[in-house]
């Protein structure tokens, strides 16, 4: 069968509807059960660059952690968000499945820390979710229990058809920069690329994140580009891409960047698309690709990037 050509447009059903009033509790529940994960991330590998060990991967499934290391042996923890399973497999052939149902954190924490302990894996995490507003510890949290499995479904699509185009634009960069993964802090798919210099010291300030990890991710210049669902602390409403460049450098609000629906959010300090211009859009490929580079062009110009030895 002949590959399918990279150029080739993908049918707009294949970037399903995504409103976030739709599914609000089960997002905040997913985003807690994530974090559960996150944490065990932390506690189960070594510290790579601005904590990318820790972040999710996008799977033809749903998500997983990258393999973590115990003892001799190494382990995947995933979210099938196809067959709606949480999953733990081992390199030694073991594996355990939780169904992914309407369920308290806490009852979900237990069951989790249960079954890593009938694998023989033992961690010690945090418990306190982080970047979330009014947190409860895992263990004692009995509020957030829902669970829609076509909103959870319709969000890893929603994911794929990101990465997949995410990663053609990150094809085009030769200096360092981030795999595409998904941060289970702020809940988002994120793609960063480096100038290789410094940058000055961040402020810090997230809530119930320690500012030596706000630090250790913006120790470097860095653009971004990525996708949340809004909501929360943010004042955006809906599902939205954003792109951002720390430092940010003068000049951004007034830079041209595409898509016209695209435009530069004063309070967020940040250039914001929304998600339903691009899924809307007669080829939201395109769209999206538009806004990744036209960002990132607008950010290195205007941080004077040495583009000609990062670039293809």
């Amino acid at each position: 069968m002949p590959s399918r050509s990279t150029e080739e447009v993908v049918p707009a059903a294949a970037w399903p509807p995504l409103p976030l009033d739709s599914w609000r509790n089960t997002y905040t529940t997913l985003h807690l059960w994530t974090q559960v994960v996150g944490k065990l991330t932390l506690a189960l590998s070594d510290l790579t660059n601005h904590y990318w060990n820790t972040a999710l991967q996008v799977t033809p499934r749903g998500l997983a952690t990258l393999p973590l290391t115990v003892g001799n042996r190494l382990v995947v923890i995933s979210f099938d968000l196809a067959a709606h399973h949480f999953v733990v497999e081992s390199s030694d052939g073991c594996s355990t499945t939780i169904p992914l149902e309407p369920r308290p954190v806490a009852e979900f924490y237990r069951l989790v820390m249960d079954a890593l302990a009938r694998m023989d894996i033992h961690a010690r995490i945090w418990t306190m979710p982080v970047e979330v507003p009014d947190p409860i510890r895992f263990e004692a949290d009995s509020i957030h229990r829902s669970y829609d499995p076509a909103a959870a479904a319709a969000l890893w699509q929603v994911l794929v058809q990101i990465k997949r185009v995410l990663e053609q634009f990150r094809s085009r960069f030769l200096g360092k920069c981030s795999p595409v993964h998904f941060w289970w802090g702020s809940f988002d798919l994120a793609y960063t690329r480096f100038s290789g210099r410094t940058a000055p010291r961040h402020p810090g300030g997230i809530p119930n994140l320690s500012d030596a990890v706000t630090r250790e991710a913006y120790s470097r210049e860095c653009i971004s580009v990525g996708w949340w669902l809004g909501g929360g602390s943010t004042p955006i409403p809906e599902p939205a891409f954003y792109a951002y460049a720390y430092p940010e450098p003068p000049g951004c609000p007034d830079a041209v960047i595409a898509p016209a629906a695209a435009g530069y959010d004063m309070r967020m300090h940040e250039w914001i698309l929304p998600y339903e211009a691009v899924r809307g859009a007669s080829d939201p490929d395109a769209s999206l690709l538009a806004f990744a580079q036209s960002t990132y062009e607008a950010a290195a110009e205007l941080g004077k990037w040495e583009r000609a030895t990062l670039e293809r």
